[in-house]
């Protein structure tokens, strides 16, 4: 394992031996905690001796520059220097906004991990050189997506595809990806949101600067020890080189930075895996500035030396930086996803109130324009889009998002689905769940308002009728129950007073009833017993509306 992890160091950057002495150096200065030896720190962030796979970057590359042997500030002071301070401790502003987000949120939700922004600022900078010097939009996004190289088994970990190209544009081999370089796998368990867009993005400072710090804290861990630091620094990259370098630049971040401008950062002398920055043009042949002339030797036969060319070569013009405009993004489906469709729920024969809305992303999980979406109602349902269709195809969006035409319920309740299929030769369908509730009565009322009385033992001359309605329509088909009730404050059957005739002529106080057309209830005849009062008959549907009458009985009076 050891001579692999020694080929992932970047070309190009400081060997391992010209690092071993820089860190001997550097502890002479800094006094970084030692790093704990390979056995102590052979531990993932689910406890297990990592494979490739199971390290947060897939063991990807890394940049090796270490810190400068002068440190930004001395042993004890403010870690918030002035932008004075030496360029090698400016961290762009957003990047560093990020970082201090995450720690206070671990704070918040994990305070015994104890969490030091200072180690995501040392990771980040070995990871992405803190996004490429700081290389965001507002939103905290890189303008291109940072990758590392294909994890093929060649010189690095062998790691297949686990993501369908969705976050890394690899169908065949994952890449770790963005600032903090998590390969797709440990990003669909560890993704977060960190700047609350709704999105978890490995692109973003905000989502990857959160998700590592997570990591970092997962289990017991307790980053103020440097066993459990030195361990969680492993299970992000399992090397010894790894854990020397980010404890290097870690303590030189725990002796000061300052804030520089996004995009202003300075970028890592060696590139490998990621997006390169220009090298210097080299000094001799195979490309790149000529030297400058020298003296000519004497010629055979003596003479003297001739003067060198008094004309200095032209100045060798500087590396430019790689230009910030992001390249046209790759118009391939990679995935399908909600875009904030709540749950569909309706009345029979009135429109729902939400409308399928979906996002289509490309391979690099980028929205993708102009993708064909198919909408389609499915199942035992009479609900339809406008103008009575059960499928529309439409096109995505500029943002990449695309909505179903409003969706109206016909009168069969139940439950069916609504599907949002895109792509061809591997669609992408995402299914919705949408439910139809029945028409229920929100009133109940007397068609009537005479007052119903009877003398004792006689049948009450007047019928009670009602109506069942629906925003003010009637309502047929609704259920009613008809009760004799007491005038306790919790009412309940009346055992005594005025009743109804079962089939076989005995007395009941309580029916079920349905209405009719139009929600019209003619209620049966009423009786009265021996005893006068004054009675209540409650009327309730199914939907708990109620309507209470007043029945009175009382003697007639004397001729």
């Amino acid at each position: 394992m050891a001579a692999q992890f020694g080929r992932r160091l970047r070309r190009g950057a400081t060997t391992t031996a010209v690092a071993a002495a820089a860190v001997a150096a550097l502890s002479a200065s800094q006094a970084p905690a030692a790093p704990q030896p390979d056995g102590a720190g052979d531990q993932t962030a689910a406890g297990a001796t990592p494979s490739g796979d199971s390290a947060a970057t897939g063991n990807s590359p890394y940049h090796t520059d270490l810190p400068p042997l002068n440190t930004p500030n001395k042993p004890g002071s403010s870690v918030n220097l002035p932008v004075t301070g030496s360029a090698e401790s400016g961290i762009p502003a957003s990047i560093l906004a990020a970082y201090k987000q995450a720690e206070q949120g671990l704070a918040g939700t994990d305070a015994a991990c104890r969490l030091p922004w200072q180690l995501l600022a040392a990771i980040g900078k070995v990871e992405s050189g803190q996004a490429r010097g700081g290389k965001v939009d507002a939103n905290g996004t890189t303008f291109s997506p940072i990758l590392g190289p294909a994890l093929n088994g060649q010189g690095f970990a062998l790691i297949k595809d686990t993501d369908g190209g969705a976050y890394d544009g690899d169908s065949t081999h994952d890449r770790a990806v963005g600032p903090m370089q998590f390969i797709p796998s440990t990003w669909a368990t560890w993704g977060q949101d960190g700047n609350g867009d709704g999105r978890k993005d490995p692109n973003n400072i905000y989502d990857a600067a959160l998700a590592a710090g997570r990591y970092l804290c997962a289990g017991t861990r307790d980053l103020s020890l440097a066993a459990d630091l030195d361990r969680a620094v492993l299970s992000y990259n399992h090397s010894t080189e790894y854990l020397r370098t980010v404890r290097s630049w870690f303590a030189f971040y725990n002796r000061g930075t300052h804030e520089v401008p996004d995009g202003t950062g300075v970028l890592p002398v060696g590139t490998g895996g990621t997006t390169p920055s220009p090298a210097p043009a080299p000094e001799h042949s195979g490309g790149g500035a000529k030297p400058s002339p020298g003296p000519k030797p004497p010629a055979h036969g003596g003479g003297t030396t001739p003067s060198p060319d008094p004309t200095p070569p032209p100045p060798t013009k500087p590396p430019t930086e790689p230009p910030t405009t992001p390249p046209t993004p790759p118009q391939t489906l990679g995935s399908l996803e909600n875009a904030g469709t709540a749950p569909l729920k309706a009345t029979a024969g009135e429109a729902f109130a939400q409308r399928v809305k979906v996002r289509a992303r490309n391979t690099l999980g980028a929205p993708l324009a102009k993708a064909p979406v198919t909408f389609t109602v499915v199942g035992d349902t009479d609900a339809r889009f406008a103008g009575g269709k059960t499928t529309v195809a439409l096109s995505t969006g500029a943002d990449g998002t695309v909505t179903a035409p409003v969706l109206t319920a016909g009168e069969k309740a139940g439950v069916f689905k609504v599907t949002a299929v895109a792509g061809t030769a591997k669609p992408r369908t995402l299914n919705y769940a949408a439910t139809v509730t029945a028409r229920q009565a929100d009133a109940v009322v007397r068609t009537g308002d005479k007052a119903l009385t009877a003398a004792p033992g006689a049948e009450f001359a007047d019928r009670v009728e009602i109506r069942t309605t629906y925003k003010g329509k009637g309502l047929a088909d609704t259920a009613v129950t008809a009760t004799m009730i007491t005038d306790a404050e919790k009412p309940a059957e009346n055992d005594k007073g005025p009743y109804f005739k079962d089939a076989e002529g005995e007395p009941v106080r309580t029916l079920d009833l349905t209405t009719g057309a139009d929600g019209l209830l003619e209620l049966p005849g009423i009786f009265a017993d021996d005893t006068e009062g004054t009675y209540k008959l409650r009327l309730t549907t199914a939907s708990g509306v109620t309507l209470t009458v007043e029945l009175k009985v009382e003697a007639a009076p004397a001729a």
